[in-house]
């Protein structure tokens, strides 16, 4: 089974400022604010959710097809994808865009203030499917991540266009979008993607209830946070899934990214859905004991003892059989 990710390619640069922003600013003079704040350290990051899911498909011995727009600085990031397995050969290059970027600094309370170029990002909206199956010779299913919003709303139509199988992970884009292009988003999907609240923006907005969201839906995969996830189908009892216990809370950014990672792993070693949510719970605990969300690593034995300590020693035989 040959999956794709489709979605944002981004780089975060990270501050921190040994100070207080409340204290540099002049209550009478916010009108003309003009500061420059002189920060101590500086974490580039590699992110985008779709990088960060290919790269957990990658450690898990995978071979997953990134699609995304980035500019012409994406050489170094490019390389760091190939040598974890990741085929990068359909990202496209912007011309004129650098890669999209996010910029935050963070002061002494934990005060932010950031900005997010999007960069080569808002050229995704060019990029056709076709081409990119048959460059790998064909795709099994299609991932639609947040990502430009012309462009997730393209790459779903041409799916449905062309009778590919896709997943919908619309994600941190479900504030922006409306009514009308969440049902263009969702309506079709062998698999829909969520958290606890973006399930309850999706139906808010849609006026959809669960009940009518299965009818146009595989499978609905819900993230709960600490408490797992949970798998709905049409007509069949909800599948709850545990997550195992974390040795430290470093980071949570990327798990989400880091769940589907494992979970589509598991749909491509042809494991059932539990076992595909229970590789993605295990990877996503990696993922929050880790700052950054491509830093962990993935050692089999350590993972694989882990796994079987949290979902029996059936489970992890099933897995093991997969895991490189």
């Amino acid at each position: 089974m040959r999956i794709a990710v489709a979605g944002s390619i981004a780089t975060d640069h990270l501050m921190t400022f040994p100070g207080r922003f409340a204290e540099q600013f002049v209550a009478e003079q916010l009108h003309t604010v003009s500061l420059s704040f002189l920060v101590d350290t500086l974490d580039v990051r590699r992110g985008g959710v779709a990088p960060n899911i290919c790269f957990g498909m990658g450690l898990l011995g995978l071979n997953p097809v990134l699609i995304g727009s980035a500019g012409e600085d994406f050489a170094e990031y490019r390389s760091w994808l190939d040598r974890h397995h990741v085929d990068t050969r359909a990202v496209r290059i912007s011309e004129t865009r650098h890669t999209a970027r996010f910029v935050c600094t963070t002061d002494t309370d934990h005060n932010q203030i950031a900005s997010f170029y999007t960069g080569a990002m808002s050229e995704a909206r060019n990029i056709e499917l076709k081409p990119i199956v048959d460059l790998v010779g064909g795709l099994d299913l299609i991932l639609i991540g947040a990502d430009d919003p012309d462009a997730m709303i393209r790459h779903t139509q041409e799916c449905r266009t062309r009778g590919y199988a896709f997943a919908a992970d619309p994600s941190q884009q479900l504030a922006r979008l409306d009514a009308e292009d969440i049902k263009t988003l969702v309506d079709g999907a062998q698999y829909l993607f969520t958290n606890e609240y973006e399930k309850a923006l999706i139906e808010s907005k849609t006026g959809w209830t669960e009940e009518d969201i299965l009818d146009r839906v595989g499978v609905r995969i819900t993230t709960l946070g600490a408490k797992g996830a949970r798998i709905d189908r049409k007509g069949e009892p909800p599948i709850l899934v545990s997550c195992p216990a974390e040795t430290v809370k470093a980071d949570p950014t990327g798990v989400g990214d880091a769940f589907r990672a494992g979970f589509l792993a598991g749909l491509t070693w042809g494991l059932g859905l539990e076992r595909c949510a229970q590789v993605g719970s295990m990877l996503a605990t990696l993922v929050i004991e880790t700052v950054g969300t491509q830093e962990y690593e993935l050692r089999r034995g350590h993972f694989l003892d882990r796994f079987a300590g949290a979902y029996g020693e059936e489970a992890a035989a099933e897995v093991r059989e997969h895991l490189r």
